[in-house]
């Protein structure tokens, strides 16, 4: 482990000896983020790199056909995964919070760890299970999705509205790596029924929602790549 990390230096420099296009075959090189486009997980991790003006070779991944160099060094074969060159980070949260510790220039950082970690836990877990029965409502025939969307509305998007309504952000009246990890899973769950969405009471969290679909940020992470091949 590296500051927490999972030390992958020893596993960058053995793909890009086997590889005919290695990994980082120097320190000189820029670290090499592999992602998927649309996936929310590589969403925010690609939002928190641009944030911090790091520069990264981006190699952009087809879901059915995961390159090799990605996988030898991150076998769990989920995107985002970003190869430094005395560590690989695979794990979204481990690479805003790295690219934020290199340069913050905003203080995204500054909030209360408490409450951060409490809306993480609530996004990245009990929510995302709800975004994936709201999706794909075919692979879940037992639920109601009436109840599944009355589900989602209480448990992640009425205690966001809450928060909105008495701050312009979630964790106060300045924007935090809080509101750019949670944003991406908001987005598609809009997406999912814009229609249905539209008609939800949610003003604070659309007003929220838009500032992020509207913001520089956000559309310069999303630039079409070419799909990479080893």
């Amino acid at each position: 482990m590296v500051n927490g990390y999972f030390n992958g230096g020893n596993a960058c420099k053995g793909v890009a000896e086997s590889l005919t296009v290695g990994i980082l075959d120097n320190i000189n090189m820029k670290p090499v983020l592999y992602s998927y486009r649309r996936c929310p997980y590589a969403m925010r991790a690609r939002m928190a790199l641009k944030y911090a003006g790091i520069d990264v070779e981006h190699r952009e991944i087809e879901l059915r056909n995961k390159p090799q160099s990605m996988l030898l060094v991150s076998p769990k074969g989920t995107v985002p995964v970003l190869c430094l060159d005395d560590a690989v980070l695979d794990q979204s949260l481990d690479i805003m919070l790295w690219a934020i510790e290199q340069s913050d220039p905003d203080g995204w950082i500054d909030v209360d760890d408490a409450i951060a970690q409490a809306w993480i836990e609530k996004n990245d877990g009990r929510f995302k299970v709800l975004l994936d029965q709201y999706k794909y409502p075919n692979r879940f025939p037992e639920l109601d999705p009436q109840a599944v969307l009355d589900g989602a509305l209480e448990w992640m998007l009425l205690p966001m509205e809450r928060s909105l309504q008495n701050s312009q952000y979630l964790l106060g009246n300045k924007m935090s790596w809080v509101d750019i990890a949670l944003f991406p899973f908001i987005r598609q769950f809009s997406m999912v029924d814009a229609n249905q969405f539209e008609q939800l009471s949610l003003p604070a969290t659309k007003r929220w929602l838009t500032q992020h679909l509207e913001s520089e940020l956000f559309n310069a992470v999303m630039q079409k790549h070419p799909v990479w091949q080893d």
